[in-house]
């Protein structure tokens, strides 16, 4: 009778880890197949959406973790995204090299204390020690636009400052604690007591079903509005360096190209040429760095300290913000439209050729309500209130209309509150109506 022969434990060991590497695998390949994501297609150096298998190889191969996160059916970012996830050579040899790349394309189960960053972008990046130590954040977006503050170039500089920060790690450990938020009271999305739909979201991920960036922030506007403590302080997030009266060159993130007259930075003696290092105490390796420790500032006046270079020498500026200094346009944030009132309606910008007919005075930007989602109580209010699908909007609170969607929008988000009405001068089959639309919150 012929002699079984029993596998070593070593040679088991081996065949289930190369199953479980093997199946790993082919969960990754379906999410990217799922959500249609064909700038990761074939960049095989990121590994994707599994962040603990990029802290346990940051770990091994003692290389800092270099995380993006993508919204991928968002249309904004989708070239700067291509660039850095396969298309740039010298991104991609850089990171290869030096870094241990993750893509991470939904937040289900990201750790929300970890990872801090903006939500509303669609592209952002953060740089951490495999021990949780954040290095840096990078990804910028303002009313602009998504990419005028990204750039290959200032990503680039960024990767190598964060080089630098790791290779004198952790020797510089302390002078980076604050880069690390406060711990919140949950760890994941699915657990923020703001997020709905959570029973259909912790399903299987798709396009139409997955946890995008802005809803962590719109998780958070829904807790504060069901305590009854959502005001506007809560909305002006990650303030831009404009906010302190500076420009900074977007292909650097650090050095200053302009300082406006009469701002904090003029006051407290910042110059164009000057390269910013510091931002109370924090090293900055680029503007989204600048835009934390601006966030985690009050709204009401306040101060913060740059210290930066000047030709050859150090210098260190205290800037003085008045109360209020935070408020910016946030029209482009996402999570805006989560928002109480909610318009529930597509109210789209008219072209030229469409408002030359109308003999508007001059100035004035229409908007045709396109679509009134009936699926919402607010929808089906304002319809059974008279609002019609093809209406024009002229004007409101008695001036002429002179806004964009967003802003209109946005106006509305800032300016009234749920049981409210919106006077608004319509045109319907050319002609005038006044009309108060009700803002609601159910039938």
């Amino acid at each position: 009778m012929p002699m079984k022969t029993i596998p070593s434990p070593l040679l088991l060991f081996a065949a289930a880890a190369t199953l479980a590497l093997g199946q790993m695998a082919h969960a990754q390949n379906k999410l990217l197949d799922v959500l249609q994501d064909e700038n990761a297609r074939d960049a095989d150096f990121w590994i994707y959406n599994d962040l603990a298998a990029a802290r346990a190889e940051a770990k091994r191969a003692n290389k800092p973790l270099f995380v993006t996160f993508r919204c991928v059916p968002c249309a904004d970012c989708k070239g700067f995204d291509a660039e850095v996830a396969k298309n740039n050579q010298r991104i991609k040899n850089f990171t290869q090299e030096k870094f241990v790349a993750v893509r991470q394309v939904e937040m289900k189960g990201v750790d929300l204390s970890q990872f801090q960053f903006d939500y509303d972008l669609n592209w952002a990046a953060m740089f951490i020690n495999a021990d949780g130590t954040v290095y840096a954040r990078y990804g910028t977006q303002s009313a602009m636009g998504a990419d005028a503050y990204n750039s290959v170039e200032s990503l680039e500089k960024t990767m190598r400052r964060v080089l630098a920060l790791h290779n004198g790690y952790p020797a510089n450990q302390a002078a980076l604690a604050g880069k690390l938020g406060k711990p919140k009271t949950y760890k994941s999305a699915l657990q923020m007591p703001g997020m709905k739909h959570r029973s259909k979201l912790a399903g299987s991920t798709a396009r139409n079903n997955c946890v995008h960036c802005h809803n962590i922030h719109d998780a958070e506007h829904e807790q504060l509005q069901d305590a009854g403590r959502l005001n506007h302080d809560a909305l002006w997030r990650y303030p831009l360096p404009d906010n302190l009266g500076l420009q900074l060159d977007p292909s650097d993130g650090l050095v200053v190209t302009a300082v406006q007259a009469d701002s904090p930075a003029y006051k407290a003696g910042l110059h164009p040429g000057d390269v910013l290092t510091r931002a109370d105490g924090q090293v900055l390796t680029s503007i989204a760095d600048l835009q934390w420790v601006l966030h985690n500032l009050p709204n009401t006046s306040a101060n913060v300290t740059l210290k930066a270079t000047r030709g050859d020498h150090a210098i260190e500026k205290k800037l003085a913000m008045n109360a209020d200094w935070k408020k910016t346009d946030i029209s482009w944030r996402g999570s805006i439209w989560s928002i109480k009132p909610v318009l529930a309606t597509w109210c789209a910008p008219m072209k030229d050729k469409q408002i030359k007919p109308l003999r508007l005075a001059k100035g004035v930007k229409p908007l045709e309500v396109r679509w009134i989602n009936t699926g919402r109580p607010e929808g089906r209010n304002a319809k059974r209130a008279g609002l019609r699908q093809g209406d024009i909007i002229i004007g409101m609170e008695g001036k002429p209309l002179r806004m964009n969607s967003q802003h209109f929008n946005m106006h509305v988000k800032l300016n009234y509150r749920v049981g409210d009405k919106l006077p608004l001068i319509l045109l319907r089959k050319g002609k005038r109506i006044h009309f108060d639309w009700p803002l609601t919150d159910g039938d």
